[in-house]
């Protein structure tokens, strides 16, 4: 197991990082000013944002996730850059199109739309001239267990009609949002994780309605994150990604990478903040001697190094376990990391923000923002508890020698064999 970065990784992280640091970090400042004008919508993006993602593409630096698309990456290559974005969660990962949820979307159409679907979707969202938008989670049924959804997708002739409210759509609100990938059921009858199907559903088609923008902890995020109404809404049945009841195989394919991504993005957030922490710590005089020196300050910064290097050591040995053996093979080290990640940067921001004492909790530094995000992402994808729950079916079927629900046990790489009839936690906030 090696994670030494290839020598065409270093080079896109070298051009990543300098473009960051000419193009992302410069903007901030301006980003903060147009989020806080309110003579735009709220979801509207800034003018300036057209010009960074000319520079990205100009320097190679776009679709970097999907692997094909230009470039030589891998899962493993792309998960230290996408720790970088991490850095500027708002901007960097939009500018170079690698943001959530349009990455998992692409994903899907890239391994499972049909040659008229990639044509026209895929190839837009590609090239940057549209957004998309994922409606998965439902508000009215217990959201840790996708096989819950209700939402109806009926066929009729040679269309299938969609009945159904989703929430936490995100990117619904988005002006240049132009397609959902929707997943509902196709058949109630069939066998538990062979009900649910996935549709792409135009956002202008009849029936679509967006009802409101849902908060996050009081922040108006401009990707938005919407409660969305489907009524009798028609589509063609060429819309129909893969085929019926497939719904769980290709959310469970579109998840896995998609978690490396979110996870990375999160170490890069604390990562930041930690540095935020120590400069501020370094700056600040408090009973005598500087607050850097005072040793609870220095431990708040060593706890906080300890458990980002533990959290992305886990997160890269899953990343190259996807790389090796597939999604599938990773299912245990996925999990785990869905929970690492999201909690070690969630501790790591608290630290930065008690430092930084009440400057912490306002808008004069990133830090409230940050912690939003991260405590967020303790629900999106799942809540923690679905996945504790996974890792202890795994541990504890290794230990006592119970087969895991296909009928094996350990695949001998201490990640865990991906059980088809596993539930599958629904995402909140349909990130990815």
């Amino acid at each position: 197991m090696d994670f030494a970065l290839s020598p065409n990784a270093q080079e896109y992280l070298d051009k990543l990082r300098s473009f960051m640091a000419e193009h992302i970090y410069p903007r901030e400042e301006e980003y903060d000013a147009w989020r806080n004008d309110t003579s735009h919508g709220p979801h509207e993006d800034p003018p300036f944002l057209e010009e960074i993602k000319a520079e990205a593409r100009k320097r190679g630096l776009w679709n970097l996730f999907l692997p094909g698309e230009g470039h030589p990456l891998n899962v493993g290559d792309y998960a230290t850059l996408a720790e970088e974005t991490g850095r500027s969660i708002e901007l960097a990962p939009e500018a170079i199109n690698c943001a959530a949820p349009d990455t998992g979307n692409m994903e899907v159409l890239h391994l499972f739309g049909t040659q008229e679907q990639k044509e026209r979707w895929l190839r837009p969202l590609l090239d940057g001239e549209i957004r998309s938008a994922f409606a998965m989670t439902e508000p009215d049924v217990a959201s840790s267990d996708a096989s819950n959804i209700q939402t109806s997708i009926t066929r009729e002739g040679d269309e299938y009609v969609i009945n159904g409210r989703k929430w936490w759509t995100s990117g619904a609100g988005r002006p240049r949002t132009a397609i959902f990938i929707l997943m509902g059921k196709t058949d109630p009858d069939a066998s538990t994780y062979k009900q649910q199907s996935m549709v792409l559903v135009p956002k202008d088609t009849p029936g679509v309605t967006v009802v409101r923008n849902l908060t996050v902890y009081g922040y108006v995020d401009r990707e938005s994150h919407c409660e969305v109404r489907f009524d009798n809404v028609r589509v063609p049945a060429s819309n129909l990604i893969a085929n019926e009841g497939d719904g769980f195989m290709i959310a469970q394919a579109r998840l896995g990478p998609g978690r490396i991504h979110h996870c990375m993005r999160m170490l890069g957030m604390a990562e930041r903040a930690l540095e935020l922490m120590i400069k501020r710590a370094s700056s600040r005089t408090a009973f005598g001697k500087e607050l850097v020196a005072q040793g609870v300050v220095q431990q708040q910064i060593a706890e906080s190094r300890l458990e980002i290097e533990q959290a992305r050591l886990l997160t890269l040995k899953t990343a190259w376990l996807i790389d090796q053996v597939g999604p599938k093979g990773a299912r245990t080290e996925v999990a785990a990391i869905k929970v690492a990640a999201p909690r070690a940067a969630l501790n790591v921001i608290d630290r930065a923000v008690q430092v930084h004492g009440g400057m912490g909790v306002c808008q004069d530094t990133p830090l409230a923002s940050m912690w939003a995000h991260a405590r967020t992402l303790r629900l999106a994808d799942g809540p923690d508890e679905v996945h504790l729950r996974s890792i202890a079916r795994q541990a504890i079927g290794d230990v006592v020698g119970r087969p895991s629900r296909n009928g094996s046990g350990s695949n001998g790489s201490g990640a865990a064999s991906a059980p088809t009839g596993e539930a599958m936690p629904q995402p909140a906030g349909g990130v990815n």
